[in-house]
């Protein structure tokens, strides 16, 4: 089953995507320098079960958008490894069938 992919802009401004059951959100800061770091915040669930994880990257960019494209790129890997089949090492991938 593929994912359902939305992009949603809240009224706070803030905009995210929506992959599966995770919503990707870039949080951009400025640093010292003008230039930009990337955070991307990655949240599922809803009240008491709800979790957020906030990722943080050394790279720095020279936009705001740059630096948001790269979080949200990762955020995206992050949640595409999450979801992605798990198989246990030694073991194949499909089953075989033998005659």
């Amino acid at each position: 089953m593929i994912p359902t992919i939305s992009t949603t802009t809240p009224s706070q401004g803030l905009s995210f995507l929506t992959l599966g059951q995770y919503r990707i959100a870039a949080c951009p800061r400025p640093l010292a320098s003008g230039r930009f770091a990337a955070q991307v915040s990655i949240a599922s669930g809803t009240g008491s079960a709800s979790t957020d994880r906030v990722m943080r990257f050394h790279d720095d960019f020279a936009t705001r958008d740059a630096a948001a494209d790269y979080a949200v790129a990762q955020g995206i890997d992050w949640v595409n490894d999450v979801l992605r089949p798990r198989t246990r090492p030694g073991a194949s991938a499909a089953p075989q069938i033998c005659i």
